[in-house]
């Protein structure tokens, strides 16, 4: 490299530091479950999981840290994600996916101020949200 060339970091998905990092992943996943909690329409979707939601925020913040750019510290104690097929289990419908979306909707609206990163991450949870639906709609 001569002096007139400066090298070029790039990065494939900074969305982990835009949002704000662990805290904030953090904050996020408080927020959708206790929006999960909360809403009438995210009822069964709340019934999909256990009482004590301990490990299961444990496991969407290593997840989101990982989905948003952040430490990769999911894949290494989890494996590849494989969401369609750790869905399967549950019946998931659009209503359930909508659901699903109004909490993550709420949950970004109440812990992130970037308006453009509350958009590109909406759009990115819709096409995951679509991916894990295993039932018609009907």
């Amino acid at each position: 490299m001569n002096a007139n060339e400066l090298p070029v970091v790039t990065r494939a998905n900074p969305h982990y530091e835009r949002l704000g990092g662990h805290a904030a992943v953090v904050a996020l996943v408080e927020a959708f479950y206790r929006a999960m909690d909360t809403r009438a329409d995210a009822r069964t979707i709340r019934a999909m999981h256990e009482h004590d939601l301990a490990a299961t925020k444990r496991v969407l913040v290593s997840y989101l840290t990982e989905w948003l750019g952040g430490p990769k510290d999911y894949s290494v104690q989890r494996g590849a994600p494989k969401l369609r097929r750790r869905h399967a289990p549950f019946a998931i419908d659009a209503s359930a996916r909508d659901a699903w979306m109004a909490c993550m909707t709420q949950a970004l609206e109440d812990t992130c101020g970037d308006a453009a990163l509350r958009t590109e991450l909406l759009a990115a949870f819709a096409k995951v949200a679509e991916a894990v639906r295993n039932l018609p709609s009907h």
